[in-house]
């Protein structure tokens, strides 16, 4: 069985061992819901038009959005860039795209049929050039860049500062009156470094399964 890495090569269950020393909190999750699900994407095109999709929407009614996107494109199991970039937008919105999403994917389709957007190799570059260059696209945030460099790219000590389920499972998870602004997440979260990638996982995974500290936990 191949041992799951990330980027720096660190195993993902010793990216956990040391989180787990570092936070019994964080122990008794990874003891709940075991090692992040974290797989290596190499589709980054794909990678990206999915993340467009999926944001501000639950997994259920993304998923069935982007399989309704998949099903304009027949013959094909995903769009190559140059077919996304000359579809219609109106085609586009009858998956259930909205106009914004629908000129969001299409811009970058046409990056990515344009050579050279990621010229050379993109694991050399730090996260900060890869969040740069991918925000150069026209509706390609931070956000999407974060979400690009935990699950495409594992790098593993990204903290989304503007994710809301971040936000929700730290308040659950160091029990505050409220969300955490920015500030407060990169101090609170300054003991998970340096895999605050996963750390993040769990915090997602706090929201998704309702999760809330054990009675008899001190």
């Amino acid at each position: 069985m191949t041992t799951l890495k990330l980027s720096d090569g660190t195993a993902i269950d010793d990216a956990c061992e040391f989180l787990s020393k570092n936070d019994k909190g964080l122990k008794i999750l990874h003891s709940q819901f075991g090692s992040p699900e974290l797989r290596p994407n190499t589709s980054y095109y794909q990678a990206l038009v999915r993340a467009i999709i999926f944001q501000q929407l639950n997994g259920k009614a993304a998923q069935t959005i982007l399989d309704r996107f998949l099903g304009l494109f027949s013959g094909e199991s995903f769009p190559n860039p140059e077919t996304l970039a000359d579809a219609d937008i109106a085609i586009l919105r009858q998956a259930g795209l909205s106009l914004r999403k629908a000129e969001y994917v299409i811009g970058i389709a046409e990056a990515f049929s344009e050579s050279g957007f990621f010229d050379g190799d993109i694991r050399q570059l730090t996260d900060e050039s890869v969040s740069e260059r991918l925000t150069s696209i026209r509706g390609v945030g931070q956000w999407t860049a974060d979400m690009f460099l935990i699950f495409t790219l594992l790098r593993p000590d990204v903290l989304p500062l503007n994710d809301l389920g971040i936000k929700k499972g730290m308040q659950i998870f160091f029990k505050l009156s409220e969300m955490p602004d920015a500030d407060e997440m990169i101090q609170l979260s300054s003991h998970w470094k340096p895999f605050r990638s996963a750390a993040c996982w769990y915090m997602w995974k706090i929201v998704d399964e309702g999760w809330t500290w054990p009675e008899t936990h001190d």
